[in-house]
C-alpha cells in the first residue's frame, strides 16, 4: 500500500519531459542526474545545520571564533581558495568529496557564528522563510521549463548585480551603513540570490553535463546560503 502511493507520487512528479524537445531516454538520464544532485545538496545542508547547530549550542566554539578574528577570516577565506580545486577535480573520487566536505564544514562554522549572534527566534524565521522561497522558486522553474521557458539570458544580468553588490560590501568595510542601508543591502541580496536559485536550476535542468554533479550541487549550495544569510541580515536590522 505504502509503496504503491510512493511510486504514484514519484510518477506524478515526473511525468513528462523536463522541458520540450526531451527524448525519453535523456528524460530518465536527466532526472537520474537531478536525483544524484540534489541528494548531494541535502547532505551539505544537513552538515551545515549540524555544524552551525554546535557552534550556536557549544558556547566555545562561538567564543574561539568570535575571539580570533585571523582564524575567523581563515575560514573565511578558505572556501574561496578550495572552488579552484573542486572545480578541478570534481570528477577525482573520492578527492571531490573531501574538498566538498571541506568547503560545506569552512562555510557552515561562519554561518554558525551568524546565527549565535542572533536572536533565535529570527534564526527560526529566516530558516523557515529560506525555506519556502527556494522550494517556491525550484517548483516554479520546474514548471516553467516543462513549459519551455527559458532563463539563461539571466546570466549577464545577475553577474553584474553580483559584482556591483560585492564592491558595495567592499567598500562598506571602510565606510559603514547604516541600520536601515544594511536593511536594504540584505534585501537586494536576497533578490540577486533569488535570481539565481532560478537560473542555476535551470542549468541544473538543462545545462549541466552529467559529470558535473559536484559543482552543480556547489552552486546551488552557495544560493542557498546566501539567501539565508541575506533574509537573517534583513531580519535582524528590522528586529533591531
Amino acid at each position: 500500500m505504502f509503496g504503491f502511493e510512493s511510486v504514484s507520487t514519484k510518477g506524478d512528479i515526473e511525468e513528462g519531459t523536463l522541458y520540450p524537445g526531451l527524448s525519453y531516454g535523456e528524460n530518465q538520464l536527466r532526472w537520474g542526474f537531478i536525483r544524484k544532485v540534489y541528494g548531494i545538496l541535502a547532505a551539505q545542508l544537513v552538515l551545515t545545520t549540524v555544524v552551525s547547530s554546535v557552534t550556536v549550542l557549544y558556547s566555545p566554539v562561538n567564543e574561539l571564533l568570535r575571539g580570533n578574528s585571523g582564524l575567523m577570516l581563515f575560514f573565511l577565506i578558505l572556501p574561496l581558495i578550495l572552488l579552484w580545486p573542486l572545480y578541478v577535480y570534481q570528477q577525482k573520487h573520492p578527492l571531490n568529496l573531501i574538498i566538498l566536505g571541506l568547503f560545506t564544514l569552512c562555510l557552515s562554522l561562519t554561518v554558525g557564528v551568524s546565527c549565535a549572534n542572533t536572536d533565535g527566534r529570527i534564526v527560526l524565521e529566516a530558516l523557515i522563510l529560506t525555506s519556502a522561497v527556494v522550494a517556491s522558486l525550484t517548483g516554479y522553474t520546474f514548471w516553467a521549463s516543462k513549459k519551455g521557458k527559458d532563463f539563461s539570458y539571466l546570466g549577464p544580468i545577475l553577474f553584474t548585480s553580483l559584482f556591483t553588490l560585492f564592491l558595495a560590501g567592499f567598500i562598506q568595510m571602510f565606510f559603514p551603513l547604516g541600520s536601515t542601508s544594511v536593511a536594504i543591502y540584505g534585501g537586494i541580496s536576497a533578490v540577486i540570490f533569488s535570481g539565481y536559485i532560478v537560473y542555476d536550476t535551470d542549468n541544473l535542468i538543462k545545462r549541466f553535463t552529467y559529470d558535473e554533479h559536484i559543482w552543480a550541487s556547489v552552486t546551488l549550495y552557495l544560493d542557498v546560503l546566501n539567501l539565508f544569510l541575506a533574509i537573517l541580515r534583513v531580519m535582524r536590522q528590522g528586529d533591531n
